[in-house]
Order: C-alpha cells, then structure tokens, then sequence
C-alpha cells in the first residue's frame, strides 16, 4: 500500500531531512557558517542545496559537526577530528544494524 508523500510530521522525525539553513546550523552548533564550510570541504558533511543553491543540514550533519567541534576544542587537527568522527559513525551503523538482524 502507498503511504503517498511525507508529510510535514513525518518531516520532524526524519534525522536526514534537510531542515537547516547555514546560518541556523551555525547558530546551534555555537560555530561560524565558515567552520560548516571547512567540515564541507573536509568531506566530512555533504548537505543538500535549496533551488537557490543554499546548503541545508540535516539533524544527522549537525551531530557529526558538534563532535568534530568538541574534538577540535580537545586539541584535535580537523582531518584527524573528521576520522574519527567518521568510524564513530561507521561503527554506530554496523552496531544498529546489528540489532536489526
């Protein structure tokens, strides 16, 4: 059965909809849009572009930056912080599913 497009509701739940500006993104994360576009060019995030050619983040891209965020402030270089932060996530995926299976 087609559950047909989704709706706003289900827009809230989705970690991956790409729900904030940069300007936004910045303002939660505690950053500079410029420490969003260095993460970009780190290859670490990848957001979606508005018909406008805006970056739009997703939940999911702003808690990958807020961890490389802490381990910058740790000392961390940002290759090594952007690593990391990369095989953390890896390694959450496999755990997750893990559990499914």
């Amino acid at each position: 059965m087609d559950q047909g497009p989704p709706t706003a509701a289900d827009k809230f739940d989705d970690e991956h909809y790409p729900a904030y500006t940069m300007g936004r993104a910045a303002e939660i994360l505690g950053t500079t849009p410029g420490f969003l576009r260095s993460l970009d060019e780190a290859k670490l995030l990848a957001p979606q572009r508005s018909s406008g050619g805006h970056r739009r983040y997703t939940r999911h891209e702003l808690r990958l930056a807020a961890r490389v965020r802490e381990l910058l402030d740790e000392g961390m270089a940002l290759n090594a912080a952007c690593r990391i932060v990369v095989l953390e996530d890896q390694l959450e995926e496999a755990r997750r599913a893990s559990r499914r299976a």
